[in-house]
């Protein structure tokens, strides 16, 4: 099967529809409060005094809640394309400023945020798009803080599918090497890639359907199959699941963190504390095939 990168990614209306209809998305947004964690304690090796902070793909407002918290002075932007996940953020954090617009397409100016924090909304998104929109409204010096899923994420269940059938069953991710290539290219500066992996087991299937579908986080891709997958085909794919000695189904999640600058920052300034860099050539690239 002849596949674009439009079939790989998630189609856009379809994501924001998901969205919309995630009203449990605390209930199972473990992983998110993870990255978002890893995040934070990242802030605290990057020295800003933000004027305007920007949590990008806000969803019930826990970014926007941290941005607040760490930065009392400043202006705090909520930014979804989903209004209810708006609504629920006002509700989290009464002092934000709500803003509906998409990350491929921010409606905010040129050179307006000091700070932006984009926690697992890359997933959803070109990454060129939002990089280029972020490099447009970051300051001099502003930063763009990020996390999002690797190429090896849930791969259990890609290679499981990829047993039975020929569609696209896990949304397509980029490796370090693609998101440091993408970033230069769009006009960020001096980006800086970690991973870290974290498995997760269910006693079933179902369990991580249950979660996924809570965070809005289903299937959507452009080539995904449009018909139900029939009883004997998806019994095939459950027995190919791998288990833990408990018989616990065993998942992988891949968290890609990143920091980029705007092109005002002076070489070196982007460096972290106990941290390695690695030239973006030197770093191998995973198969990102679905």
């Amino acid at each position: 099967m002849s596949l674009s990168l439009d079939d790989a990614l998630p189609q856009k209306r379809a994501a924001r529809r998901a969205f919309d209809r995630a009203a449990s998305f605390d209930s199972a947004c473990f992983i998110h409060d993870e990255a978002r964690a890893r995040l934070d304690a990242r802030l605290d090796l990057v020295r800003l005094a933000p004027a305007v902070a920007v949590d990008l793909g806000c969803a019930m407002g826990r970014g926007a809640e941290l941005l607040a918290a760490r930065y009392p002075a400043a202006t705090v932007l909520a930014v979804d394309s989903s209004l209810p996940m708006l609504e629920a953020a006002a509700g989290r954090v009464p002092t934000a400023r709500r803003v509906l617009g998409d990350a491929e397409a921010l409606p905010l100016r040129a050179a307006s945020a000091d700070l932006v924090l984009a926690n697992l909304v890359l997933p959803w998104c070109r990454p060129d798009r939002l990089f280029a929109e972020a490099a447009r409204v970051l300051t001099d010096g502003g930063a763009l803080m990020f996390a999002t899923l690797g190429p090896d994420s849930l791969q259990e269940v890609r290679n499981a599918f990829a047993a039975v059938d020929d569609f696209i069953h896990v949304h397509a991710a980029f490796d370090l090497q693609g998101l440091g290539d993408l970033a230069v290219a769009a006009g960020l500066a001096e980006p800086v890639l970690d991973v870290d992996r974290i498995e997760v087991t269910y006693a079933d299937f179902g369990g991580l359907v249950r979660d996924l579908r809570a965070v809005g986080g289903v299937n959507l891709a452009g080539g995904r199959r449009r018909t139900l997958t029939g009883r004997r085909r998806f019994g095939r794919f459950v027995e190919r699941l791998p288990r833990n000695a408990d018989g616990r189904l065993c998942v992988t999640v891949e968290l890609v963190f990143g920091q980029a600058f705007g092109r005002g920052t002076p070489r070196g300034t982007a460096a972290v504390e106990g941290e390695v860099r690695v030239p973006l050539a030197r770093v191998g690239r995973r198969s990102e095939s679905t």
